[in-house]
């Protein structure tokens, strides 16, 4: 079941900054990945605990969730593994944040809300505005993951995406999984929900040039 939170919501104007690298992972050099939209964590806890040559953030919009995943962090030993709470588009664009960006390997968009109305679509996390931001901030090379299960929506990212002309599509077959923050092809639960119920499941991956 898809819980919406009105992510334009004054709620979200303050923003608590992302400590430093050095700060939050006990080897801050290792590639970052984050994790945009992570639910309840779990894709996450299993991807740290099964790849312990990455450092990972998780950016959750509803707030209970995080507080949950940074609950379960104390009884585990994850040290390679942060949840941030907040609205994406906000946490990019605060200033004490915009260095660590700079230091991202990939970005994961995993089943994003659809906001199907047309005039919620403003509400949708992929947004010019943040493209935009990234294109400039991200590291040459670095990686964008795209998966949905709403054909309507993953048009819309691709149209988004692709008028920055700061990043390439890739052919999935082409890119190098055992090198990626994702190696053993953990699934989200939201996929294997989609996959369970034989849904068709649309994807695809950029890169920063």
């Amino acid at each position: 079941m898809r819980q919406h939170v009105n992510p334009l919501s004054k709620n979200f104007f303050e923003v608590d900054p992302i400590p430093p690298l050095n700060q939050i992972f006990e080897n801050p050099k290792l590639p970052l990945h984050l994790d945009v939209g992570c639910a309840s964590g779990d894709f996450l806890f299993e991807l740290s605990l099964k790849n312990k040559n990455w450092n990972y953030i998780g950016i959750e919009i509803r707030e209970k969730l995080v507080l949950n995943a940074n609950l379960k962090m104390k009884s585990r030993e994850n040290n390679n593994l942060y949840f941030s709470f907040g609205n994406a588009n906000n946490i990019f664009s605060h200033s004490n944040n915009k260095s660590i960006t700079e230091f991202i390997t990939s970005i994961s968009f995993n089943f994003p809300d659809p906001w199907f109305k047309k005039k919620h679509h403003k509400r949708r996390v992929i947004q010019p505005k943040l493209i935009n931001f990234l294109s400039n901030s991200m590291k040459k090379g670095s990686l964008i993951f795209i998966k949905t299960d709403v054909r309507e929506l993953f048009d819309h990212i691709e149209l988004t995406i692709s008028e920055s002309i700061k990043f390439k599509k890739l052919a999935i077959k082409d890119v190098q999984f055992y090198e990626s923050f994702n190696p053993s092809r953990i699934q989200t639960n939201r996929e294997k929900y989609v996959i369970l119920n034989q849904l068709k499941i649309y994807e695809s991956i950029y890169k920063k040039i």
